[in-house]
């Protein structure tokens, strides 16, 4: 399947009145990450580094992604390498199941099928690699970049996926502080491809920091009784996380309605890791693309008609406000604890 994607103008849509006057800039620290600034202040960090030299730095560098920095441009409230779940970081794309010439990888978990393994040394090899960047630029309006990444395959040197990422900051709505638009189109390069998985474990998706506070993650869903492990194809799913420093913040992500139709969303995890499966088949030489748009503010959700709002900005439809689903995360059961030994007991 080839999917289409018909690019709106991303500023004509957004309200003058809700913006304020702003300044785009760049920071690139060579080989590391970009910095995309507003006011002076970091809004957005692309974390583009691979480094192979040794195992630990390999396990911090085997897949770009893009930090979301706090109002303040101080420090990230996404999460990076390490954690729980430590291939979970900030705002990214990857599938469980990539199937292309008989063999399947794993570019979520970041793995290789058992006896398919590129070693450097000691080093798997399963990974997307930022190769340069084909558009850097900002000014009043905005700032885009778009990263070229090579995703590797079974065989030393192989590429099976060329990737154009695009990430775009724009004036954000009030109150919220950052708007990014993130666009991924993906090329089969060495076969046809199929992209699979599933909610869990693929798509394009948003993980909060690690020091979330898992008893107050919740989300709001565009429907009236909402099953999110069932529905397909929301237009947007918004979801609020209060973090451990003391700061709650609330992320918006909109489905633009040319993205692949069927997708489950994953938006119910307490620990805040939320988006939308995008799974299909690519013919080699064609593209797979997927756009969303992220908003991001402080505080507690906005209301439902602010946030169809921005959805009608984003898609240029004219929809009206839905009734809408508000739940609290879904938290994991305790684990049973272990059986006592006999020599534990009569140490009491």
């Amino acid at each position: 399947m080839k999917s289409l994607f018909f690019f709106t103008s991303t500023f004509a849509l957004i309200s003058a009145a809700t913006l304020s006057a702003t300044e785009f800039s760049l920071k690139e620290t060579a080989g590391k990450h970009l910095d995309i600034l507003q006011d002076g202040k970091t809004i957005g960090r692309y974390m583009l580094e691979h480094d192979i030299t040794n195992k630990e730095a390999h396990d911090l560098t085997y897949k770009p992604y893009l930090h979301v920095f706090d109002a303040e441009g101080t420090a990230p409230i996404t999460k990076g390498a390490g954690g729980e779940f430590t291939h979970h970081r900030g705002l990214f794309i990857g599938w469980m199941k990539i199937t292309v010439n008989g063999k399947t990888v794993d570019r979520w978990h970041m793995k290789n099928g058992k006896g398919d393994e590129v070693k450097v040394g000691e080093i798997n090899v399963a990974d997307i690699v930022h190769q340069k960047f084909t558009e850097k630029q900002a000014d009043a309006k905005g700032a885009t970049i778009t990263s070229l990444n090579h995703w590797l395959g079974t065989k030393e040197g192989e590429v099976i996926l060329e990737e154009e990422r695009t990430m775009s900051f724009l004036p954000a709505p009030k109150p919220a502080y950052a708007l990014i638009d993130f666009t991924s189109k993906v090329k089969a390069v060495a076969g046809d491809t199929e992209l699979n998985g599933d909610p869990e474990h693929a798509g394009l998706q948003f993980r909060p920091s690690d020091s979330v506070d898992r008893a107050l993650t919740k989300y709001l869903y565009p429907v009236p009784n909402a099953a999110p492990h069932k529905d397909r194809d929301y237009p947007w799913v918004a979801e609020t996380f209060t973090l451990k420093e003391g700061k709650t913040y609330s992320v918006i992500y909109l489905n633009n309605p040319t993205n692949p139709k069927g997708a489950p969303i994953s938006a119910y995890r307490d620990y805040g890791r939320f988006g939308i499966f995008f799974n299909g088949s690519i013919k080699k030489g064609e593209t797979f693309t997927t756009h969303v748009r992220i908003i991001v503010q402080e505080g507690d959700m906005p209301e439902a008609d602010w946030i169809q709002k921005q959805a009608n900005a984003f898609t240029g439809i004219d929809a009206p406000t839905p009734n809408t689903t508000a739940l609290p995360a879904e938290h994991a059961a305790p684990k049973p604890k272990a059986p006592e030994k006999k020599e534990d007991k009569a140490k009491k």
